[in-house]
């Protein structure tokens, strides 16, 4: 049994407890499902991570109040690192599901943008992936990773992406828009974890649709006029093809860091970054050939 597991297993919720099965795929946190008499739940462990800039007091703050906005199952307990909330009998999505279902998929992201600001309570957390990415940056100078020679050219382009941006509303945003974070359960579309919710611009999280999920022109096209409601301008599809190189590199980055600092069983950090580092250059190379440079 693992620590995770026995953590789980000691807490003082359950009421009959029946089963507790590992779920795959994570990676950066244990998680399991849950069976005792009154029903079921998933629990997950995972302590805060400062080098991800990841509260766990905050990510239950943004999780509380997805369940209030109807984006997310309820969470029902929390203790120091770990989370319990109620079980969805829902299908969790892969890439190829969120480019079929690309309008849905906005949608709810678009509810996220709407309504979760409004019940954040405490202090608010900002999400802005270029102040990340340079905070990765020392962190992996001082961890002396060995991609420490390519960090000069990589925060050269950053800065050029920034410059990029369009001026957007604030919105509070998820920041993680995995495939796995999109789940279906037959009538509607459910968004889940908030490790990296917070306030930025709705921006990231469109450009984090397409990066993590390997749009086309098309699908993008789809991404765009859904959210906006209307072909946007030239100045917001440059900003979205800039962030969307931004999100891609911060994927990448994010698994050179945990590599240094994470040891989530089954995952290979090394092969994640590598995997992100080549949908970087495609998408950069993509966006010099359309836009150029700032």
């Amino acid at each position: 049994m693992t620590p995770a597991e026995q953590r789980v297993r000691a807490l003082p919720i359950w009421q009959g407890l029946k089963d507790l099965v590992p779920l795959k795929g994570g990676v950066s946190n244990a998680s399991f499902t849950v069976t005792d008499v009154t029903g079921r739940y998933v629990a997950r462990v995972g302590e805060d991570y400062p080098f991800h800039q990841v509260s766990r007091d905050r990510e239950t703050i943004a999780s509380r109040a997805a369940y209030a906005a109807g984006l997310s199952p309820e969470v029902v307990h929390t203790a120091p690192g770990i989370m319990v909330v109620r079980y969805l009998e829902a299908r969790t999505y892969a890439e190829a599901d969120v480019r079929a279902n690309a309008a849905a998929c906005v949608e709810i992201v678009k509810r996220c943008h709407r309504e979760m600001g409004r019940r954040i309570t405490g202090q608010g957390a900002i999400f802005w992936v270029f102040q990340i990415l340079r905070d990765y940056a020392h962190t992996l100078k001082a961890g002396k990773h060995r991609h420490v020679p390519d960090l000069p050219r990589l925060m050269s382009i950053l800065d050029d992406l920034e410059a990029a941006q369009a001026p957007l509303p604030i919105v509070f945003g998820h920041h993680d828009l995995l495939p796995t974070n999109f789940m279906d359960d037959g009538h509607r579309l459910w968004l889940i974890d908030w490790e990296y919710g917070a306030f930025g611009t709705a921006m990231f999280d469109l450009a984090n649709i397409a990066s993590n999920n390997s749009f086309d022109d098309a699908g993008e096209r789809i991404i765009l006029e859904t959210y906006f409601e209307k072909s946007p301008p030239p100045s917001i599809e440059r900003a979205f093809y800039a962030m969307k190189a931004a999100s891609a590199m911060r994927e990448a980055v994010w698994g050179m860091v945990s590599e240094l600092h994470l040891n989530a069983p089954g995952v290979d950090y090394v092969a994640y970054a590598a995997e992100y580092l080549g949908r970087f250059e495609a998408v950069y190379s993509a966006y010099l050939s359309n836009f150029g440079k700032s």
